[in-house]
């Protein structure tokens, strides 16, 4: 597609290649979230062990790409959105990855058990929120024609579209993670109290996938915006 943006070809190394790079790290990296809650489910924690580590292996690579980003993100004025908008995309997606980091980190130093009758609306949540990710990450792959356009016209609006799309995936999380949450309160007399505060932070960090991957939407509707 010819640039319709005069601006475009003013940018010998775009920084939006790697933002996209980068989001594709987060979106591998998040992928591996729900086999470890599966083996979690299964109580296999050599499998919960190996699904750390690639958590672990993606979230690193996430960050070697972040960290070289904000190192050569150009700042001059030629740019066609704001580098401190840029930054905050970034910042975003790196959260994605960090959360996963989070929870593959607490499966593996904390031996868990999923309280009788969970299993089902706990992966129905993970799989819901990974959901939110993935659509995060069609989003970021339009960043090329936004820029191609000066972020207005069709593209803009299909991106709009995909944005409030987005928000009523994080919207069921929400109420997925209410329902999971409500479960765990009725086994709470069962339950030793620091499983239970365990298990409220567990579904915590995984609302918090959701919660992120919906702020990456709602920066580049930002973006729109200006």
């Amino acid at each position: 597609m010819k640039s319709t943006n005069p601006m475009a070809g003013l940018f010998g190394k775009s920084p939006f290649k790697p933002i996209q790079s980068h989001m594709a790290v987060v979106i591998a990296c998040v992928s591996e979230v729900p086999p470890l809650f599966q083996a979690l489910i299964d109580g296999d924690h050599g499998k919960i062990k190996e699904q750390k580590d690639l958590i672990f292996a993606k979230e690193q690579e996430a960050d070697e790409i972040k960290n070289q980003l904000r190192g050569h993100l150009p700042k001059s004025l030629l740019m066609p959105v704001d580098r401190r908008d840029l930054l905050d995309v970034l910042a975003m997606q790196d959260s994605i990855a960090d959360v996963a980091q989070d929870i593959a980190g607490l499966l593996v130093e904390r031996k868990m058990e999923v309280p009788e009758g969970m299993a089902d609306p706990l992966m129905a949540l993970v799989n819901r929120c990974i959901d939110t990710c993935n659509q995060a990450g069609k989003i970021i792959e339009e960043l090329d024609e936004l820029v191609e356009t000066g972020f207005r016209g069709r593209d803009a609006s299909r991106v709009e579209d995909m944005v409030e799309a987005l928000n009523k995936i994080e919207d069921d999380t929400d109420e997925m993670g209410m329902q999971l949450s409500r479960s765990l309160f009725s086994k709470e007399d069962t339950m030793s109290p620091v499983s239970v505060m365990f298990w409220y932070q567990l579904i915590q960090w995984i609302g918090d996938l959701a919660d992120y991957a919906e702020k990456v939407g709602d920066r580049l509707r930002l973006l729109l915006a200006r």
